[in-house]
């Protein structure tokens, strides 16, 4: 790390953001500890403000010896101010930069002068006119409980933003449901050491339409068939399924009167009513469980709630009758399991399915079944797990509308495996003993859906995710760079090659980098052995022939075709140091045309002939 900073690209950039880093350091010790944005959607102008504590004085002064410091590197236009200076100032201000106000107890900043004296009138009038309103209430009521973040929205004053003119769409969003949002607000922060969030999405009537479809909190016996070492589930408690399709039906017709025709047909042709013969079944409980994520396949289920098992069977049958699927019975323990072999390109892919205790249990394979069936039985289950009564979210009921359950650290490792197969399977290891679970769970109640989450086991899992990420991305970045820095470089040959030629005809193309480069003594003594026609990074006296020279991850060798006195041909070779630098080698000859060949790096020279045979670069 210490040679990178010192000798890498942070040599010219590393001080800069030294600089940077301290100047903020600086500023942050006059700033106390409560940042505030607010915007106000009625406004034309855009009153968006960010408001900060003012913890010391001497504040405006540094602001503006900060920004005197700055001004090249800052293209924005920046005005400061104290109360006395913002009252007369101009308002035609805005648009043209940052306006600071700073008051002995507050900075605020902003685009608009007419926004900061109107807020600066408000403090020294010590008006509480936002703090009467019901929004002004509702943020009051979350800044007593206490929080780290918190963000909210006045959903209700933003919706009357929609222009009146748009009749048709504002009759569908409320038809959804979502037109009667009143409040949004989310909070963080930190519950007995553990870090916690909380949303709530509020309505100003009893939810209806889309709204609606999450139903009100309920046990959720379908986690007693997921097994408590899973990766990942998520269980969701709607209403009843033929309201939802009702509710679709109704929303897809609105625009569209014949919608649903071709879909009528079908269901006469397959002699079922979808409505009554299929959703009317299930009972709106549904549970998807990722159990393992590995090569070749993955244990998935997926559990759903049903009232009538016998009636969805020969709904099923129907179906079935109609679809290029064939099915195969089996009988176990007093369990029918039901196989469908499902045609793919690749190969069948099979889905096996069961009834069992009221739930229908679709599944990867004939054995995730059997094992579900098995934790159900057993009692050992996820539902009962220890990690996930510990991880539920505090202060909440362990009944829910909806739950996700994930393994940070499996989920990490997942996505590491790609990189390094290694690390992830230490990293899947570490999971199995000390991961502490993300749990999100979401509430329907009669006006407002809310949510609440611990967040503690994310920590790593993020992080380890952003590296997954980050690091490939970082690698192809600068194998991408490498390349492309190696086909300009063959490029420059090329082309000083045809100087040379140009130059000394006699002599024809150069034999190898160093003719090209610069002589020792200067360019006063140029010649046909040290043309001066390449930078000495890669015509040096050491790139003599047959000797590889090294520049961005590449290595480059040249190396002319001769006769008796004329060289009439050439090949230059770029080929990486190794996979991290580059995947692909490139060379050129005398046609100028630079060609690439995917694979590892070249370990000897090739000849102008084989160059022509690798692909032209687009």
């Amino acid at each position: 790390m210490r040679d990178w900073w010192q000798h890498g690209q942070l040599t010219k950039n590393g001080p800069i953001i030294e600089q940077s880093l301290d100047k903020f350091s600086q500023l942050s010790q006059y700033l106390g500890d409560e940042i505030v944005v607010s915007g106000d959607a009625g406004s034309s102008d855009g009153k968006l403000l960010l408001i900060a504590e003012v913890r010391k004085p001497g504040l405006k002064q540094f602001v503006q010896e900060m920004l005197k410091e700055n001004s090249r590197q800052w293209n924005t236009n920046w005005r400061v101010f104290d109360s006395q200076e913002l009252a007369k100032a101009d308002d035609q201000m805005t648009g043209q930069g940052i306006v600071v106000l700073v008051r002995p107890d507050l900075v605020i900043a902003g685009a608009n002068v007419a926004a900061l004296r109107t807020f600066d009138s408000m403090l020294q009038t010590n008006s509480r006119q936002f703090a009467s309103t019901p929004f002004g209430q509702r943020l009051t009521q979350a800044y007593q409980r206490g929080a780290s973040i918190l963000i909210a929205a006045d959903l209700q004053n933003l919706m009357k933003q929609v222009p009146t003119d748009s009749g048709p769409q504002q009759d569908l969003l409320a038809r959804t449901g979502f037109g009667d949002m009143q409040y949004l607000v989310w909070e963080h922060k930190s519950v007995a050491g553990q870090a916690a969030g909380q949303t709530e999405l509020s309505f100003t009537r009893p939810r209806h339409g889309v709204a609606s479809w999450l139903g009100p909190p309920a046990p959720m016996n379908s986690l007693n068939f997921v097994s408590p070492g899973t990766v990942a589930s998520g269980t969701l408690l709607f209403k009843n399924f033929a309201q939802i399709f009702d509710d679709i039906k109704d929303l897809s017709t609105y625009s569209n009167p014949t919608a649903w025709a071709s879909f009528n047909q079908m269901q006469q042709a397959m002699n079922i009513n979808l409505r009554q013969d299929l959703l009317s079944h299930l009972d709106g409980e549904v549970t998807l469980d990722i159990e393992k994520v590995a090569l070749p396949e993955a244990v998935w289920k997926i559990i759903l709630r049903v009232n009538n098992p016998r009636a969805l069977q020969q709904t099923f049958d129907k179906l079935m009758q109609a679809a290029p699927i064939t099915a195969e019975q089996s009988e176990e323990a007093g369990i029918t399991y039901h196989t469908l072999h499902i045609p793919s390109a690749k190969k069948p892919v099979d889905i096996v399915y069961a009834f069992a205790d009221g739930y229908m249990i679709v599944a990867s394979s004939h054995q995730a079944i059997v094992d579900a069936i098995q934790i159900h039985q057993t009692g050992e289950s996820l539902a009962k797990s220890p990690k996930l009564l510990a991880a539920l979210p505090s202060g909440h009921s362990r009944d829910a509308s909806a739950l996700l359950y994930e393994d940070p650290i499996a989920i990490s490792a997942i996505t590491l495996r790609q990189a390094s197969p290694e690390i992830a399977e230490a990293i899947s290891r570490l999971s199995a003993a000390k991961a502490t679970p993300v749990v999100v769970a979401a509430y329907g109640e009669e006006s407002a859906i809310k949510e609440a989450s611990t967040t503690a086991g994310a920590d790593v899992g993020v992080a380890l995710v952003m590296g997954a990420i980050a690091i490939p991305n970082l690698l192809r970045a600068k194998i991408a760079a490498n390349e492309s820095t190696a086909v300009s470089t063959i490029r420059t040959i090329d082309t000083a090659e045809i100087m040379y030629a140009t130059t000394y005809p006699k002599k024809g193309f150069a034999e190898d980098l160093a003719a090209l480069g610069p002589d020792p003594r200067g360019p006063a003594f140029a010649s046909e052995r040290h043309a001066s026609v390449i930078s000495a990074d890669l015509g040096s006296g050491a790139c003599v022939l047959g000797a590889r020279c090294t520049k961005s991850g590449f290595q480059f060798t040249l190396k002319a075709v001769c006769g008796q006195s004329t060289c009439k041909d050439f090949v230059v070779v770029g080929t990486p140091l190794s996979n991290s630098t580059g995947l692909r080698s490139f060379c050129s000859t005398s046609d100028g045309v630079v060609r690439f060949k995917v694979g590892p790096a070249l370990e000897g020279p090739i000849t102008a002939a084989r160059c022509r045979t690798w692909l032209p670069l687009q």
